[in-house]
């Protein structure tokens, strides 16, 4: 009923009065006593603007329970890493503002789980913290995979410039994984960290000259530079009789399998390497050359010079022998220059460490052992394949010595349509002979005797 109404519809009464009952206006007739019309929140506009249930309920928006679980993650992470405080903070604040994008709202539990991980990664990066992804990828039980996959995605969405990790910069953090210290080992293999660590760093920087570390995963080279370290510093029979497997189950590690294939690279290298020094009279082998280890490391710039320059010479020879130009002499003087000039009289061993870094860059922009082999097939291509030119040069890139075969793609036949004449000689390799109808049909006998018994 209206608010508007003026006589009492019981009684015919105009004496009513408004009573307002609490929070509710009504107007009531003084007469009888009748309510005429009854207020509506609704409809009593009192000119304020309208406000939502949720701003006068709630005082602040509290998270939701998966971000409160994933901070508690991320925190947990940080513990067991044992990061300092702003590291974590950095954490959780890129796991909140990464958490509530629109790419992650609607995700699975997995891949949250994932972006924890993630975040401490890239506050880990950001502030020289040597965590590897494998490392994380250990901590959450995730495929490295998806981790790298949720990781390129968060720092594309957060526009976050992460400084790209070098090895030699996690490879202490990584070396004290392994539990081989005089208190968790016998004394003959027990092994001081900072030795290790050292022995290891000078591995992985001759694996990197000889092509051995491109595009490989970053913790298998590690575990393999640790063990090969661990043996040639004390190489004694307890030590070198220790396969990979009993070594990872003394140092309380998970065994990686590519390491074994990065053990045998950089034993190969070694190999190469140890032949070249002029007081070893003995044949280096992949068996012995842990003895040599310290010699190499100490020259290892003027053994490679050495090594490329009598690869070269030797290729030369061949050549020579044969009549053929087997390998053009761009192809081997290019990874002389990776290294340096070759002198006539040796240099000293501070001389190479002054050298060093002026030895490796060159890599970066050389390209004539790839570019000289392609031309000298350029005319041959249609009749056979070109020859594998990482099989002719001393070191090259993994992918070179060992490509993919790629699948030939065969031409399809159009014109083939099912009504073409079929040679006499088809035919006849259609036809039983005498002895295949025979043995045909014994063995049918055979077959239907099996199945009646």
């Amino acid at each position: 009923m209206s608010a508007s109404v003026t006589r009492c519809p019981g009684c015919g009464s105009s004496n009513i009065v408004d009573d307002d009952l609490y929070c509710q206006a009504q107007r009531v007739c003084v007469d009888c006593g009748s309510v005429v019309s009854e207020g509506v929140l609704t409809d009593d506009w009192t000119g304020d603007t309208e406000i939502s249930y949720s701003r006068t309920t709630a005082v602040a928006r509290k998270p939701c329970l998966n971000l409160i679980k994933g901070l508690q993650r991320v925190k947990a992470i940080c513990r067991i890493l044992r990061v300092n405080n702003e590291i974590e903070n950095h954490s959780q604040a890129y796991y909140t503002q990464a958490y509530q994008h629109e790419a992650f709202i609607r995700v699975s539990l997995q891949k949250k789980e994932v972006l924890a991980g993630c975040c401490v990664l890239v506050s880990c990066r950001l502030l020289n913290w040597p965590v590897t992804m494998g490392t994380i990828s250990c901590l959450l039980d995730a495929d490295p995979v998806v981790v790298g996959a949720v990781y390129q995605e968060m720092i594309k969405i957060l526009n976050i410039k992460a400084p790209v990790f070098i090895i030699n910069d996690v490879m202490e953090a990584h070396s004290q994984e392994y539990k081989i210290s005089s208190l968790h080992v016998p004394e003959e293999l027990a092994e001081n960290s900072r030795d290790l660590t050292k022995r290891a760093v000078a591995l992985v920087e001759l694996a990197a000259d000889t092509w051995i570390v491109t595009g490989r995963h970053p913790t298998p080279i590690m575990m393999a530079s640790i063990y090969l370290s661990w043996q040639s510093l004390k190489p004694n029979k307890h030590r070198l009789k220790l396969t990979l497997d009993k070594f990872c189950q003394m140092a309380k590690v998970n065994k990686l399998k590519p390491a074994m294939k990065r053990i045998a690279e950089m034993k190969e290298v070694l190999c190469k390497l140890g032949r070249e020094i002029p007081w070893v009279r003995e044949a280096v082998t992949p068996d012995n050359v842990m003895q040599q280890v310290e010699d190499i490391l100490n020259y290892r710039f003027a053994l490679l010079r050495r090594a490329l320059r009598t690869h070269e010479e030797t290729l030369q020879a061949e050549s020579e022998a044969s009549g053929e130009d087997s390998l053009p002499e761009e192809a081997a003087s290019s990874q002389v220059a990776e290294h340096g000039e070759q002198n006539s009289n040796a240099p000293t061993a501070e001389e190479y460490e002054l050298n060093a870094e002026s030895a490796q860059r060159p890599r970066d922009g050389n390209d004539d052992p790839h570019t000289e082999p392609e031309g000298n097939t350029g005319g041959g291509e249609s009749q056979a394949p070109a020859p594998n030119w990482g099989k002719r040069v001393l070191f090259a890139p993994p992918c070179v010595v060992h490509p993919k075969r790629r699948r030939v793609e065969r031409p399809e036949c159009k014109d083939v349509t099912g009504d073409e004449d079929i040679s006499d000689s088809e035919i006849d390799s259609y036809i039983r002979t005498p002895r295949e109808a025979r043995e045909f049909a014994q063995t049918q006998k055979m077959l239907s005797e099996s199945e009646k018994t």
